[in-house]
C-alpha cells in the first residue's frame, strides 16, 4: 500500500516537529512516526466500510418505503440497484476486510459514526452520478464497478464531513487522503467478476521489513548525522543565509544528505527526484529550484570525497 515516497513524507513530517521543539527524544519521535504511519491503515480500513454501511441505508429507506400506509408503486417495485451493487456488496461479505477491521477496532459503530454515514447517504443520492446510474437500465458488474470508482472518487472521498471526522481521528490524517485513497481506488480496480470473498485487501507494506528498516534507518541517520549535514549544507549555501532558508527546505536537503551517505541502496538520481518532488507540496514556490541546485552540488562534492558509495546492480547512478 505504502510507497517509499510517503515513508519519505512521513518521516519529513515527523522531523520538522522534532526540530521544532526543545524536548528532542529521538525514541519518543521515532514512535510517533512509526504510530502515524500504522494509523494510515486504520484510514484505508474506514473508507472500505463505508460501502457496507451504505448498503444498509440504501435497504433501510427501501424497507420503509415498502411499509408505507400507503405505498406508491414506485415503493412497491424499488430500485436497488445501489443496495446490490456488486461491489459494495463485495466489501460488505468480504472476509479479510472483516478480519482486519476487527483486529485494528475499526467500524462505523456508534452515533456520530451512524449519523455521519446517513449524512452521506442522502448525499449520494442527491448526486447526478447516483441518478444516471440509477436509471441507465444496465445490469452488469462493470457497471457497478464504474459506478463505485466514479462515487467514491467524486463525492465520498472529498465529502467535508468525513474529512472532519478523520482530522479528529488523528492530526496526520488530512495530509494522507489522499494516497488513503488512491488505495481503495486501486483495491476497487483489483476486484474481479466473480471474485472470492475472501480475496485478500491491501496491506500496509510490500514487504514490511525492508520498509520499516528503510523509514528508521532515514529517521535516526538524519538526527544523528545532523550536525555534520549542518556543516555541509553551510558549504553549498555559502551565498545564502541559513536563517533565511525555509525550515522545510533544510529538513529536506538534511534527509536527502542522509539518503546520499547512508542509503547504499537507493540510486542517486531517485533520491534527488524524490526531495524535489516532495518539495514541491511542502515547501516554497522556490524550493524545488533551490533544493535541485544545492543537491546537485551536494552529489559533485560528496562523489569526490568518496562519501557516496552504492551497492547492488545499477545502482551507480
Amino acid at each position: 500500500m505504502l510507497n517509499r515516497r510517503h515513508l519519505r513524507i512521513k518521516v519529513l513530517q515527523i522531523l520538522y516537529a522534532y526540530f521544532q521543539t526543545e524536548d528532542r527524544d529521538g525514541y519518543r519521535f521515532e514512535k510517533e512516526l512509526m504510530r502515524s504511519i500504522e494509523k494510515m491503515y486504520d484510514m484505508y480500513l474506514y473508507y472500505l466500510l463505508v460501502f457496507e454501511e451504505q448498503t444498509i441505508f440504501a435497504d433501510r429507506r427501501i424497507d420503509e418505503r415498502l411499509n408505507k400506509v400507503r405505498p406508491t408503486q414506485d415503493d412497491l417495485n424499488p430500485n436497488r440497484k445501489f443496495a446490490n451493487n456488486q461491489i459494495f456488496k463485495h466489501f460488505a461479505l468480504n472476509t479479510d476486510l472483516k478480519r482486519q477491521s476487527e483486529a485494528h477496532k475499526i467500524n462505523w459503530v456508534g452515533a456520530v459514526e451512524n449519523d455521519l454515514m446517513k449524512k452521506l447517504f442522502l448525499n449520494l443520492t442527491e448526486t447526478e452520478i447516483y441518478q444516471e446510474y440509477m436509471n441507465n437500465g444496465v445490469h452488469s458488474f462493470e457497471d457497478d464497478k464504474q459506478f463505485a470508482l466514479n462515487i467514491f472518487k467524486t463525492e465520498i472521498a472529498n465529502f467535508e464531513l468525513l474529512h472532519d471526522f478523520f482530522e479528529n481521528q488523528s492530526i496526520y490524517w488530512i495530509d494522507d487522503i489522499d494516497l488513503v485513497c488512491s488505495m481503495v481506488l486501486k483495491t476497487i480496480k483489483l476486484i474481479p467478476e466473480n471474485g472470492s470473498i475472501n480475496a485478500p485487501i491491501l496491506t500496509l507494506y510490500k514487504d514490511e521489513e525492508d520498509e520499516r528498516a528503510f523509514t528508521e534507518t532515514l529517521f535516526r541517520k538524519t538526527i544523528q548525522d545532523d550536525a555534520k549535514n549542518d556543516v555541509l549544507i553551510q558549504k553549498l549555501t555559502e551565498n545564502w543565509e541559513l536563517d533565511r532558508i525555509a525550515k522545510m527546505d533544510i529538513i529536506l536537503l538534511k534527509m536527502a544528505l542522509t539518503e546520499f551517505t547512508a542509503m547504499t541502496s537507493v540510486p542517486k538520481k531517485v533520491t534527488l527526484n524524490e526531495y524535489i518532488e516532495i518539495s514541491k507540496f511542502y515547501s516554497t514556490p522556490k524550493s524545488q529550484q533551490f533544493i535541485n541546485g544545492i543537491l546537485d552540488k551536494a552529489v559533485a562534492m560528496l562523489d569526490k570525497e568518496g562519501q557516496v558509495k552504492k551497492t547492488g546492480r545499477g545502482l551507480i547512478n
